[in-house]
């Protein structure tokens, strides 16, 4: 890996079933960013439109596609990307979400010469279908502890989405990349355990967006599901800070309770 002041950035998609949808677009935003020392995976998983023809139709060294034989699930994809990533810092990217031009820009320079953390957040903006900005938030955690960073998420003082999180490559690998019990918070339990055990750097202005539509798929999951990752991420975040338990056990039983009655309210499935 390139650890030199200009280190390699991957850029990881994956994509099922998007190529008449925003594909090109996030791809395209991918590659022109203002940070030029970037590469590019997209990892179809065995999509049944066009998007082989789409991707390929793409002509630029720094995209590598994949084609998976059968589709693999979402995670698995995710991770998929994270194996073949060889830069140093690692994006995964939804293929409907979009990043600013110099997001990876904005990143790199956040880091002091000499200096790496485990992972970089910037702030984001929630978009609909229609690219129309139903929020924006800036990353107020600067000079948080880890566990007024975590506390925060509780709080809904720091938002957290893959689209605004540069990961260090090998030590996300290190802790053995995307995964939770259910695989919902499979993005945050990385997130906090690098962002606690190494550190992170944090830019303050939005550099990218979440887009929220009704095919998110928290919208289609049991709450049984979402109750067993919770007490999950609980576990990890106790391990991580156990002096700290009773905060985080206070605060977070509390919001994932909100957040569940929240789900019931709108009629998912035990």
């Amino acid at each position: 890996m390139n650890s030199s002041s200009n280190p390699l950035v991957n850029i990881g998609i994956h994509t099922y079933n998007r190529a008449d949808a925003n594909l090109r677009n996030v791809i395209e935003r991918a590659l022109g960013q203002t940070y030029q020392n970037v590469e590019v995976i997209v990892s179809d998983n065995c999509s049944g439109d066009r998007t082989p023809e789409l991707v390929r139709s793409i002509e630029d060294p720094r995209l590598r596609y994949f084609r998976q034989e059968t589709n693999i699930g979402g995670n698995n994809n995710f991770n998929f990307c994270l194996n073949q990533a060889r830069g140093e810092w690692f994006l995964l990217f939804h293929d409907d979400d979009m990043i600013d031009e110099d997001f990876v820009e904005a990143c790199i320079s956040s880091l002091a010469p000499g200096h790496t953390v485990g992972i970089i957040f910037t702030g984001n903006r929630i978009i609909d279908e229609n690219d129309n900005v139903r929020e924006e938030r800036a990353n107020d955690a600067g000079g948080l502890s880890p566990l007024g960073f975590i506390l925060g998420w509780f709080r809904n003082i720091t938002t957290l989405y893959l689209c605004s999180t540069l990961y260090n490559t090998a030590r996300l690998q290190e802790v053995g990349g995307f995964a939770s019990k259910k695989n919902l918070y499979d993005d945050l339990v990385p997130t906090f355990t690098l962002a606690t055990k190494y550190g992170r750097a944090d830019v303050a202005e939005v550099k990218a967006s979440f887009r929220r539509h009704p095919e998110n798929r928290s919208s289609t999951i049991p709450i049984g599901f979402w109750i067993e990752d919770s007490h999950y991420l609980l576990d990890v975040l106790y391990r991580l800070l156990p002096e700290e338990r009773a905060a985080l056990r206070k605060e977070g039983e509390l919001y994932f309770c909100r957040k569940m009655y929240w789900y019931a309210s709108r009629g998912l499935a035990l």
